[in-house]
């Protein structure tokens, strides 16, 4: 299925925690939406791997994305190799999409900036056309290069290339998030157990990712936005496209 927007997520909920707002925003002007997970998130101190793969799928209903699916690569310990290289290229052939948005350059969590390199290259990779990979019925694909490939922001505060303003969408946002009871402050969950706590599972955090998301916001004129990197310089052919 093909799709506008492609976002990429070493963990099941990288995406709704600093994208899902840009996300839910482009879906409403009319745009699809591909999601995928490179890993099941098993090592995190909070729920399993079972239950982050339905709230990874009631996440994406609730946002209205065209697909979400998980490559179950291991979580910490996946390989920037040719084998994860493959299985991300396959995707981006299957869905063609115009833009992918994926993890940090850099972050406080190692897997994220691992992903973002995996990602990015896989992406140029599926542009060349000695590289072959087949669809699910054994069909050869077309060589297919994203537009563009930008980096959320995650945990550190980077300094953007660019925000996309979020004004309206931030109840939504933070409605995507809770999505992943077992991860973050939900008491009414079954999964909440206060003795397994973490940095994001206080009942604090909403109001973190809400301040957050004003900072980013606010040099843009903006009431909320999120934050992106680029790793090539973009071009444009008219000034009037900057606001």
């Amino acid at each position: 299925m093909k799709v506008d927007i492609l976002a990429i997520g070493v963990h099941p909920d990288d995406i709704e925690l600093s994208c899902s707002g840009t996300l839910l925003r482009h879906i409403d002007q009319g745009k699809t939406v591909g999601l995928l997970d490179l890993t099941r998130g098993e090592l995190g101190t909070r729920g399993s791997a079972d239950i982050r793969d339905q709230e990874a799928a009631q996440a994406a209903r609730l946002m209205g994305a065209a697909f979400r699916q998980n490559l179950a690569m291991p979580d910490g310990f996946f390989e920037y190799k040719r084998e994860n290289l493959l299985r991300i290229i396959k995707v981006i052939r299957d869905c063609q999409p115009e833009i992918v948005l994926c993890n940090a350059l850099d972050d406080r969590h190692p897997d994220h900036g691992k992903a973002a390199k995996l990602t990015a290259d896989a992406c140029f990779y599926a542009g060349l056309v000695k590289i072959p990979t087949q669809d699910d019925d054994g069909q050869p694909h077309d060589r297919w290069r994203p537009k563009a490939v930008y980096h959320y922001i995650q945990d550190y505060n980077l300094k953007p290339d660019f925000v996309v303003d979020i004004t309206g969408y931030m109840d939504r946002k933070l409605e995507l998030v809770r999505a992943f009871s077992s991860q973050f402050y939900v008491p009414e969950a079954k999964e909440y157990e206060q003795e397994l706590s973490t940095p994001i599972s206080g009942d604090g955090f909403m109001d973190f990712l809400r301040a957050k998301a004003s900072t980013y916001g606010r040099p843009a004129g903006f009431d909320f936005g999120e934050g992106f990197n680029v790793a090539r310089t973009p071009g444009i052919q008219n000034l009037f496209d900057l606001a």
